[in-house]
């Protein structure tokens, strides 16, 4: 048996152990990812471009150098240091749906996963836990994006709506874009104007703060699947389903060209945000392309994917690290300055390399590491975070992974089930399979005692009634005294007297316990308990009753009770104890601030004062 040791997992601690059998076995401590260390000791040490080379300690295979690791920033030209291969956690809801949409806010302190069951749900950027979970859409959310002022997120659903957040996930304003769902979202660069993607064949550029569709572009022949705007200049591309990539002037809405090579489906157009002269394309075809705008043409054809490549995404430091994800739940990552040619496969130049660039065609990358099982299905969205130390995946297996750079000398992470598959992992002793079951069962009961406990800690303290005019708060209320009456009732009473409908919170209480004690005004009967009797309905014939149960009302029928547990039906900003149709099944949700008070405080700041 094995020492039980301690480790540092990229600045954080996590501790593991190993059974008899050889299997790792992670106690109940979370991994902790914090990039605080690196980050220290790269601006301690770090010298100036002009001062010559760095006089940091080069990382090699030992786990003696895990003390010298740098972030990726530090070594800009080695992508190859950034290659997430080590799985990190994986973060899944009490209530699982598919992820459509991963983002990391821009500060980096929490990844953002959009379902489809419209829900917002937060996660720790550190450790990886729930944090909170909000009703953001009724129908399934397909597309968000943060603004580049990171101020604003806005977000789109299958029913053609577009939503505006603030940071704090107050929903100040809802746009109905389009009839259709709407696919993908972007910002202009200086976030003035946004795109959407829609499936009625067109893309809408709208105004920011007017609220207004300025333009339509039309020029696809069937649904449009992704769109992007250039970090910097007046361009939009977008790709369909009509095999066509295509690049738009937003100030005309004027089709600048039209590019051609896929055979399928496009899935994904994303710009490259880091120098903007590249152009990333995937598709249903199994590959991806990279176009370069210079030229107008493809430069190179991503392969290796055995199934549609359904995502991908550029790391936001390192210009030629792009990674994809597949159908089946793969995800790939490539060098574009290093082919990784096959053995067996032919040779290819690239046409920046060529006497001819023009008739050479596209090089042919492989890719430098492959995580063939990261998801059991279809991976929807990937997203760096802003360091571009951890990738975050979302897929159709309702699970959100974390993935980021082995440490040095690390190598057991590439002999686990990502890598190999579970059958291969289980026969290699890597993996148990009853014991990932059972890390799986206990990792879904954190989960959810973490979303419970976060939903509990942001809820409200009660202040009263909400919703009932002429209720003020009171500091002498109770629960059985909800507006300060005096005297208390009697408490012979079999039932506590509820508190008097609205339009008596006027009155004299020394007047209203006067007429309650003079039998004047009658209380109201308790609720009903099991066997009771109900009331009978309006207009109804009470010669028909029997004589015999009369007795049993000497004063009368009595009206219908209250529900029990809530107030009266029809009183608003009242929870009834019946509740709506499927208020069963509707998760209580945390609080959110006044969107009448945010929207107040944007208009002081000169926002949404134009006239609709």
């Amino acid at each position: 048996m094995e020492r039980d040791r301690e480790y540092r997992d990229y600045g954080g601690h996590q501790e593991v152990r190993y059974d008899g059998g050889g299997h790792k076995r992670i106690p109940g401590r979370r991994p902790v990812t914090d990039y605080g260390t690196s980050m220290v000791q790269w601006m301690r040490n770090r010298s100036g471009p002009f001062s010559g080379s760095s006089i940091m300690e080069m990382e090699r295979p030992s786990a003696s150098y895990i003390v010298d690791m740098l972030p990726p920033a530090a070594r800009p030209q080695n992508a190859v240091d950034t290659i997430p291969a080590k799985h990190l956690h994986s973060s899944l809801n009490r209530i699982k749906h598919p992820i459509n949409v991963v983002r990391w806010t821009p500060e980096g302190r929490r990844c953002l996963t959009c379902s489809s069951d419209g829900e917002f749900t937060l996660w720790n950027g550190m450790a990886f836990n729930f944090e909170t979970i909000l009703r953001a859409h009724d129908s399934a959310i397909r597309a968000a994006v943060y603004s580049h002022s990171e101020e604003w997120l806005i977000s789109a659903d299958h029913d053609g709506i577009v939503k505006f957040w603030q940071t704090n996930f107050n929903n100040v304003r809802n746009v109905q874009a389009h009839s259709e769902p709407i696919r993908d979202l972007a910002f202009s660069p200086n976030d003035e104007k946004y795109v959407t993607a829609c499936d009625d064949a067109t893309l809408k550029i709208y105004n920011f703060a007017a609220d207004k569709a300025e333009s339509t572009l039309t020029g696809h022949n069937w649904e449009v699947k992704s769109a992007d705007w250039h970090p910097s200049k007046g361009l939009l591309v977008s790709g369909s389903k009509d095999h066509q990539v295509k690049l738009w002037d937003p100030r005309n809405g004027r089709c600048l060209t039209t590019l051609h090579g896929h055979k399928n489906t496009i899935s994904k157009t994303l710009f490259e945000k880091h120098r903007g002269v590249l152009l990333a394309t995937c598709a249903r075809d199994q590959t991806a392309r990279v176009f370069d705008l210079r030229m107008m043409r493809d430069v190179c054809l991503l392969k290796g994917h055995e199934k549609d490549v359904s995502t991908l995404t550029w790391h936001p430091i390192h210009p030629h690290l792009l990674s994809t994800g597949g159908s089946d739940g793969a995800i790939f990552h490539y060098l574009l300055d290093e082919p990784n040619t096959p053995p067996g496969a032919p040779a290819t130049i690239s046409p920046y390399d060529s006497p001819d660039p023009s008739n050479t065609p596209a090089q042919a990358v492989y890719p430098a590491h492959k995580l063939q099982h990261a998801h059991d299905f279809a991976v929807w969205s990937l997203c760096w975070h802003p360091l571009g130390h951890i990738l975050a995946s979302g897929s159709n297996d309702r699970v959100t992974r974390f993935w980021t750079r082995p440490r040095p000398g690390e190598t057991e992470c590439f002999n686990d089930r990502y890598h190999l598959g579970e059958a291969a992992a289980e026969a290699q002793g890597t993996w148990d399979r009853r014991g990932g079951r059972r890390e799986m069962r206990e990792a879904e009961a954190q989960e959810e005692e973490d979303e419970a406990d976060g939903l509990v800690d942001q809820t409200m303290p009660a202040t009263g009634l909400p919703g009932l005019p002429g209720l003020a708060a009171n500091a002498g209320k109770t629960s059985m005294d909800p507006i300060g009456l005096a005297p208390v009732p009697d408490s012979s009473l079999p039932f506590p007297i509820p508190p008097p409908p609205p339009n008596f919170a006027g009155m004299d209480p020394t007047r209203f316990a006067q007429l309650l004690a003079e039998g004047k005004i009658m209380p109201p009967p308790p609720p009903m308990g099991q066997g009771a009797i109900p009331p009978p309905p309006p207009n109804f014939d009470f010669s028909k009753i029997p004589p015999e149960i009369l007795a049993k009302f000497p004063g009368g029928i009595p009206p219908p009770p209250l529900p029990v547990g809530g107030a009266p039906i029809g009183l608003p900003g009242m929870d009834g104890g019946g509740g709506g149709a499927g208020s069963a099944s509707v998760r209580k949700r945390a609080p959110l601030p006044s969107q009448q008070e945010s929207l107040k405080e944007e208009q002081k700041r000169g926002n949404f004062r134009i006239a609709r």
